[in-house]
């Protein structure tokens, strides 16, 4: 993931939006790839890294780490690290990751309408 200089305009300009527009600053939260597909996995419950990579054959294990890290540090997420052998972790949707659930149904509607309005 490729990460904007902190010295540059465009990285002044996406922080100050996102200080003024709530909707942006969330977008940024949520907005990624394989933020949501992640998310709607979780919204069914708690999933082990190799459940989740299941769910998602196309990510590489890079992608799903760092995403996974990301949402944990937006406190979407969390990891539950077992102490046996072999290691287990679990990753759930914190309380205000579950919250998401009603914007993913909103969004899934809407994608739908909008893919059938293209078809037309």
């Amino acid at each position: 993931m490729t990460k904007i200089k902190e010295t540059s305009t465009n990285f002044e300009n996406k922080k100050l939006l996102a200080e003024e527009c709530l909707e942006v600053y969330a977008s940024g939260i949520i907005g990624g790839q394989w933020t949501l597909a992640i998310c709607c996995y979780l919204i069914n419950g708690k999933l082990r890294f190799g459940e989740l990579k299941k769910c998602l054959p196309a990510i590489t294990e890079r992608m799903l780490t760092l995403q996974l890290r990301k949402l944990e540090e937006n406190k979407i997420v969390t990891r539950t690290v077992f102490a046996e052998v072999p290691p287990r972790v679990e990753y759930e949707l914190t309380p205000i990751g579950y919250q998401l659930s009603t914007i993913i149904k909103n969004l899934e509607d809407w994608g739908r309408k909008h893919k059938q309005l293209m078809k037309s």
